[in-house]
């Protein structure tokens, strides 16, 4: 049976990585997609491990060859998912998880109707300031940008299936967990992964 494709988007600062990170630990069932970027490795971000750091020329060559499941521009920088990473695994059977932004959550419901899409909300528009200068990693000038951005990002909540308000940290784990497990109960994947008992159940006599 295919795997399910999940995709989970968020603002800058919101807390998606974080929360991602601890479902995973949680689920093994899923695997986590790494995306490419051509942007700047922060500290303590290793190359394979939470991107894959490319060049801005490499990104628009790989777009320029069809390597990309999705792809957008976000802050300025090139982030997308390559086929490879999601097509085969799907294929046999393993759930797969795109960290993404919703220009690349759009595309990947374009191609996958049933992908079951996840949005991150924080608890207020101060709390999500208050992340990102917890950082300590961008300055005032991104800082403002990211928020300028994230109203926008905001406003596409309603194209995803479930919302999730990150104020405390855990039940946002909870609820994310929750997802992942209803989202395997759906009558469509059940009728096909208990075929055989249904039709017994069902059998005359």
């Amino acid at each position: 049976m295919r795997g399910t494709l999940f995709i989970v988007a968020a603002p800058s600062g919101a807390g998606k990585s974080s929360i991602v990170n601890a479902c995973l630990a949680r689920d093994r069932n899923i695997c986590l997609s790494i995306s490419f970027t051509s942007r700047a490795p922060r500290p303590g971000e290793r190359d394979g491990e939470h991107y894959h750091f490319v060049s801005a020329d490499r990104f628009e060559a790989m777009i320029a060859a069809g390597d990309f499941f999705e792809y957008a521009q976000v802050h300025g920088d090139w982030k997308g998912t390559a086929r490879q990473s999601v097509e085969p695994q799907l294929a046999a059977g393993r759930d797969v998880l795109l960290e993404i932004d919703w220009q690349g959550a759009q595309q990947v419901k374009a191609k996958v109707p049933d992908a079951v899409g996840v949005f991150i909300l924080p608890p207020s528009r101060a709390a999500l300031e208050e992340r990102m200068r917890k950082r300590g990693q961008d300055s005032e000038e991104t800082i403002a940008r990211r928020m300028a951005n994230a109203r926008e990002e905001m406003s596409h909540h309603g194209e995803f299936d479930f919302i999730i308000v990150n104020e405390v940290f855990e039940t946002a784990v909870d609820e994310m967990c929750a997802v992942f497990a209803a989202s395997r109960l759906r009558r469509e994947r059940q009728q096909q992964r208990h075929a055989a008992l249904i039709e017994a159940l069902l059998a005359a006599g």
